[in-house]
């Protein structure tokens, strides 16, 4: 029989980067919530919060082994790493639209 570790409501961290998970929006480093009571295969319900009446950021199944358990849930650095993320996709795609113009381009 599997023992979990974590349970409902349970303030956790994601600890490694997965394709998986960017796709959703959700990278290493960010914290959310174990939303529902059961774990299926090995994996939890987790909802990644933003600060305020802000939009949450996704609401995903992560494996128990790809988060720990912590005392506090820091909505501020999930916004911190989004936008992070974001302002990557951006310069990335800067560049396709002007392939000439390398002044945000860093070595």
């Amino acid at each position: 029989m599997e023992v979990n570790k974590m349970q409902e409501m349970d303030n956790v961290q994601v600890i490694v980067g997965k394709e998986r998970y960017a796709r959703e929006g959700v990278h290493k480093g960010m914290y959310g919530w174990i939303c529902y009571p059961e774990c299926s295969n090995g994996y939890w319900l987790v909802n990644f919060p933003q600060c305020g009446e802000k939009d949450d950021i996704a609401e995903i199944s992560i494996k128990e082994e790809d988060m720990k358990v912590v005392p506090i849930l820091h909505a501020i650095v999930n916004e911190q790493i989004k936008a992070r993320f974001e302002k990557g996709m951006d310069t990335a795609k800067s560049f396709a639209e002007n392939p000439d113009n390398l002044s945000d381009y860093m070595i």
